[in-house]
């Protein structure tokens, strides 16, 4: 069963959010990394990543995001 994540990650200067969908827990951590990576030109220390949300992918499903 695949699962929407959304995830806060802690960085050195800011908080993100970070959707992602993967079966189980662990692939959802797992695949953090690679996806700040791609997102900034260098790579920011991530200090914490918590799941804030997680909830089955359906027709319709999503998140708000706040800024």
């Amino acid at each position: 069963m695949l699962l929407l994540y959304k995830i806060e990650v802690q960085l050195e200067d800011k908080l993100i959010h970070l959707i992602i969908a993967a079966d189980s827990d662990e692939k959802a951590f797992a695949s953090v990394e690679s996806h700040v990576a791609r997102h900034f030109i260098r790579m920011p220390e991530i200090r914490s990543a918590a799941i804030v949300e997680k909830k089955r992918i359906e027709p319709g499903n999503g998140f708000v995001i706040e800024g």
